[in-house]
């Protein structure tokens, strides 16, 4: 009867007690948050609108692109940019060739990095100082693009698909990456399965892997990016096969060819008569995003392993 009297005596109206642990927001604070709004909304429109330009770029007409103007919609709709593109016989070889070198490079680089990693990480082994200087070495000295091909043609990599894969194997600024993450792994995971009696190689693959996985997948998206977007190496070691050559390079056909043709059209009034004719900008934009498109759909799957912190908890020092 107590309780219920003093119930009656509060007035919820207006909140009453159930809101007053809510504290109220001055208007200091939401005019801080207005600020921040505006500026993160500005944020994201300048780093969106250079790729919903070059999609707009991509679908207008390459002459009407020459007058300049186009922002975020196409003014002359048009797919005669992707058709250029689409028409290589080669595209679909070239694409295959560039699925499968990203997909097995950045695998096997992955791996044997991060193995490499943990031998150098681990404190007994007592050539760690010896082998990682070599390594670094590596960053700041090399043979040089003629040696290298000498190499190569040595080896008979070349017009072999094993000369995308073989000479990067190894990354030694990938191996610095990982192995400070697994620097700052406890040493007691490594102990107390070696107390259990398993061996260096099922602690690599069993523990450490699973606790690497933020560090793996940054540098298996660097890897990922730098083979689908090589073209070099496939012009100076495999230009001779076109069954080898990758994607990038049969865009980079395409996008000299239609600079060619655009030059050999000197006059604007040539430009303006011109009909189904691409121009190098229109090109290169739907290259662009012909290109961008997959690393982009591949991204999503890789951001939320940039995590950090996966071994708090793990052991109780």
């Amino acid at each position: 009867m107590v309780l219920q009297k003093e119930l009656e005596k509060k007035d919820y109206s207006k909140g009453g007690t159930f809101m007053s642990g809510i504290k109220k927001r001055s208007r200091h604070d939401k005019i801080w948050d207005s600020i921040i709004g505006v500026f993160l909304f500005v944020f994201v429109v300048v780093t969106l609108y250079p790729i919903l330009n070059t999609l707009a770029v991509s679908f207008n007409d390459g002459i009407d692109t020459v007058r300049g103007g186009i922002t975020l919609w196409p003014r002359q709709f048009t797919f005669q940019n992707y058709q250029t593109v689409f028409n290589n016989p080669n595209l679909k070889q070239a694409a295959f060739i560039s699925v499968s070198r990203t997909v097995i490079a950045t695998v096997l680089q992955v791996f044997l990095t991060s193995m490499l990693a943990y031998v150098l990480s681990r404190k007994e082994f007592i050539f760690k100082k010896q082998l990682s200087f070599i390594y670094v070495l590596t960053m700041y000295v090399g043979g040089g693009l003629i040696p290298t091909y000498v190499l190569m043609k040595s080896l008979h990599l070349t017009n072999n698909f094993l000369v995308y894969i073989l000479p990067g194997l190894v990354s030694a600024f990938n191996m610095i990456v990982v192995r400070t993450y697994m620097n700052g792994l406890p040493d007691s995971l490594v102990e107390s399965a070696k107390i259990d009696g398993a061996g260096d190689f099922r602690i690599f693959i069993q523990i450490i892997l699973p606790l690497c996985k933020p560090v793996l997948a940054t540098i298996a998206l660097f890897i990922a990016v730098g083979q689908w977007n090589s073209w070099f190496d496939a012009m100076l070691y495999c230009s001779q096969t076109p069954s080898l050559t990758t994607l990038q390079y049969e865009l980079m056909k395409v996008l000299s060819s239609a600079s060619q043709q655009a030059s050999s059209t000197t006059s604007i009034e040539a430009l303006k008569n011109a009909s189904n004719m691409v121009t190098p900008m229109s090109v290169r934009a739907a290259i662009t995003i012909v290109t961008a498109l997959p690393i982009v759909c591949l991204y999503p799957f890789l951001q939320k392993y940039f995590v950090s912190g996966l071994t708090i908890g793990g052991v109780k020092e």
